[in-house]
């Protein structure tokens, strides 16, 4: 396909389209264009975009020749039969996370985009969070020495899910693991590969029947000599560190989690802001370690300045020139095993 700009077609209006989204496709007028949105029903909290025709009827989005790739950002019991249809209709597809609920339904979903001809992958923004990108820095610096052990958390206190978590009954597409643990694996599994084996805790601190509000998974990579823990506690008054890289040679700390996410609950969105994600130096990571004389040394690590368009710079390569999709079909389905495996036993 030769260079031109691709239309979208959104499967959604609500706050995953509108937050997570579209602004990082807009970002990048030369390469995308949002031609159209669907919604069973219009209007709702959003504004509507300049430009962009909203609709109720479906078949009419899929048929339409001009859409090059239709993006899904619906709630997660509904990605597996909506991703079908896309691709049925010969559209490239972009799933929200975790992509789908089980390890069967991926596959059938990336044999059938083979066989349309057209790519299917999982929406896995948070590989640009700038914590994680900072941290892989550090560890690629060589000052840590040889690395064994990451660790990175994804806790709240949320008043709000704490009651829920009593009060709701479980329900596996809709729990934490399927909808935060699913940032945390891939983060680790863009970084450090397909885990060699797996430990997997979760927890309903709710009561049985009631959302999980912990987990704890460790990865092991025997190779590396590595284990990458991801954890989330959802009764954590305080927080822990965003991500710990611990070394033969030193230390790094990284507390506060990535900006992009903080602007955006603020409805702070990238365009006409410069300083969109951009940490302060008061948030920046800690960086300890001894050198080869005994010495040591701190310092602190500027944070790699990211962007969540970064998704759409290579789906744009991937659809248009035939570049391999950022997320893999096999990286995706590390993940749903070991989410598979964490929920397993969850009632």
């Amino acid at each position: 396909m030769a260079d031109r700009i691709l239309n979208i077609g959104f499967i959604g209006n609500g706050k995953g389209a509108n937050r997570y989204h579209i602004p990082f496709s807009q970002a990048l007028p030369e390469k995308f264009r949002v031609k159209t949105v669907y919604a069973r029903h219009l209007g709702g909290p959003w504004p509507a975009l300049e430009g962009v025709e909203y609709t109720t009827d479906l078949e009419a989005m899929l048929t339409d020749p001009e859409i090059d790739i239709v993006e899904i950002s619906t709630p997660h019991n509904t990605h597996y039969p909506l991703t079908k249809q896309a691709l049925e209709a010969g559209k490239h597809v972009v799933c929200d996370k975790a992509f789908v609920g089980t390890v069967a339904e991926a596959q059938e979903l990336y044999d059938l985009a083979a066989a349309k001809g057209v790519t299917v992958q999982c929406y896995q923004n948070r590989r640009f969070d700038s914590d994680l990108l900072t941290a892989k820095k550090v560890m690629e610096s060589g000052k840590l020495g040889k690395v064994f052990e990451i660790v990175t958390h994804y806790d709240y206190w949320r008043e709000e899910y704490l009651r829920y978590a009593k009060e709701m009954p479980y329900d596996r597409l809709m729990g934490i693991c399927y909808g935060h643990a699913c940032h945390s694996v891939d983060q680790l599994i863009s970084w450090l590969g397909i885990p060699d084996r797996w430990h997997v805790e979760t927890r309903q601190l709710g009561g049985e029947g009631h959302p999980e509000t912990y987990y704890d998974f460790d990865l092991y990579y025997d190779e590396l000599g590595i284990k990458a823990t991801a954890a989330s506690n959802y009764h954590a008054a305080i927080q822990r560190p965003s991500f710990e890289v611990y070394g033969e040679r030193g230390t790094f700390i990284k507390v506060e989690k990535d900006q992009q996410e903080r602007d955006l609950k603020k409805f702070y969105l990238p365009a006409g802001h410069p300083d969109f994600g951009l940490d302060t130096p008061d948030q920046w990571g800690t960086l300890r370690y001894y050198d080869e004389d005994g010495t040591m040394h701190q310092e602190r690590v500027e944070t790699v300045r990211s962007t969540y368009s970064g998704f759409y710079e290579a789906l744009y390569e991937t659809v248009a020139h035939g570049a391999p999709q950022l997320v893999k079909p096999e990286e995706t389905i590390a993940q749903l095993r070991i989410l598979e495996e964490a929920t397993r036993d969850l009632r």
